[in-house]
């Protein structure tokens, strides 16, 4: 009897231990500095509480340096590899290739199919996502393997509207594509990935908000419910836009959040990172949830482990690291298993990074601040904004911003050859695609950035039949 009642407690301290954290972190390699993919894993395992990782591809050092270690991986299939996986046959080749020699060594836990593929893929992978879900997930039976769950990680740019959060709506034109993933969601219990970014929305008079600091709260009237931080805002905003098409019992997975800790603007800095990850990290394992989703605990992954000096665009996109690559704390965000959280004082605090390169324009998703030099136009009461490419910005570094737009899904069409946005102007052709993008992002003004050879405008750049959107 005794036998048995310590076997008992120490399954329940296992079990105790195993769920007592929610946390994960996004693993990026876009360094050239970063330590070996297993001594990265034994410091997580042994330094720290995180229990979760997730990669953005399928390194296969990555995947076998977790190997025994007890820490779950989600592992990312590349966007433009979801055309072939939406048949039987290329699923199970695929899984034979990047996952059964290394299951279940390595406890893969899910695998996203892409990568914000709403957002930025084409459509032969935006139709091709959810049958691709659908094959991957049967595949993974046929090979035996019952226990690796599919998703797919959303930027919030599939949505309509978050404010309030009972208002929260899908766009329609990604709403017949998300309503059939959820019900692929719904039938094989998977989860549903999104990336909730509150610094997406910062702005001075919302910064308490943002990073979990004491603020007056925002009250939504429709359901009478108060909201003191953004992040339960934008959970709640997702949940609603998922009541809104029928679905209401989906598991929810912060895939992406975090907060860079240096910048050339105050918005970047230690002590916001600090607040906002390590507040963050409290709330989400306290279990109390959201206002419109009480007493849960929703997986959620930090973005991002290590400052990658390799990562084009200012400053910020250099800095969203928990850690150095020499894997000493940014800041203490409570991860550690010897420290309590706050921000370290002295010589570990962050290292300065370089200078942004020129002529490399911002990574969506990780907005920088405005660029050296650039300053903010403060928005004018019934006047629209552009983002246009600055005079003086030189040809090499447009030519990057046109091909790195164009290589983000924008429609690059107008500016070529007989359309109607041609030019033989490197900087009318550029203008044109500086401004698609800022506005599809949300016309935040560090989107109009791109390493500060961009500008925004209120003066109508349309000129003919080239329209500039507004």
């Amino acid at each position: 009897m005794a036998a048995a009642t310590k076997l008992v407690l120490s399954l329940l301290l296992l079990q105790l231990a195993t769920t007592a954290y929610s946390i994960g972190v996004n693993y990026g390699t876009l360094a050239d500095n970063l330590p070996p993919p297993p001594q990265v894993a034994n410091f997580l395992k042994t330094q720290t509480f995180i229990d979760a990782v997730k990669i953005f591809d399928v390194n296969p050092d990555i995947i076998k340096a977790f190997a025994n270690s007890n820490i779950s991986l989600t592992i990312t299939i590349p966007n433009g590899d979801i055309p072939s996986l939406t048949n039987l046959r290329g699923a199970r080749r695929w899984i034979a290739q990047h996952i059964k020699p290394f299951y279940p060594a390595t406890k893969i836990k899910y695998i996203a199919m892409g990568n914000e593929i709403l957002h930025w893929g084409d459509d032969a992978q935006k139709n091709g996502l959810v049958p691709a879900m659908r094959q991957f997930h049967n595949a993974l039976l046929r090979e035996g393997i019952k226990d690796i769950r599919v998703s797919t990680p959303h930027s919030l740019g599939i949505m309509l509207s978050s404010e309030p959060a009972s208002m929260g709506r899908f766009r329609p034109e990604v709403i017949p594509i998300l309503a059939d993933q959820l019900r692929f969601c719904r039938q094989t219990k998977s989860p549903f990935m999104f990336n909730p970014y509150p610094y997406f929305g910062w702005s001075p008079e919302k910064e308490n908000f943002a990073l979990f600091r004491p603020n007056k709260g925002i009250y939504d009237q429709f359901t009478k419910k108060m909201y003191t931080n953004m992040f339960d805002n934008l959970m709640d905003a997702v949940y609603s836009a998922c009541k809104a098409i029928g679905f209401t019992d989906i598991e929810f997975i912060a895939a992406e959040t975090g907060w860079p800790s240096s910048c050339e603007f105050p918005v970047c800095s230690v002590q916001n990172a600090v607040d906002y990850n390590g507040n963050l990290i409290k709330h989400v394992n306290s279990g109390k949830g959201t206002p419109l989703m009480p007493n849960r605990k929703f997986e959620t992954y930090i973005f991002a482990l290590f400052n990658e000096n390799q990562k084009p665009g200012p400053l910020a996109e250099k800095n969203w690291g928990l850690f150095k690559p020499d894997m000493t704390p940014v800041y203490n965000a409570g991860v550690m298993r010897n420290q309590q959280g706050g921000a370290l004082p002295g010589p570990t605090g962050p290292t300065p990074a370089q200078p942004a390169q020129p002529v490399t324009p911002v990574r969506p998703g990780k907005p920088g601040r405005p660029g050296r030099g650039a300053r903010p136009v403060a928005p004018i009461a019934g006047r629209k904004k552009w983002c246009v490419a600055k005079p003086g910005a030189s040809a090499q570094a447009l030519q990057a911003n046109i091909d790195y737009v164009c290589s983000k899904g924008v429609d690059c069409k107008p500016i070529q050859a007989g359309g109607v946005c041609f030019s033989a102007d490197v900087a009318g052709r550029a203008s044109y695609l500086m401004n698609a993008y800022y506005q599809a992002n949300g016309r935040h003004d560090f989107n109009c950035d791109f390493s500060g050879s961009g500008q925004i405008t209120t003066a109508n750049p349309s000129r003919g039949a080239c329209i500039y959107n507004a």
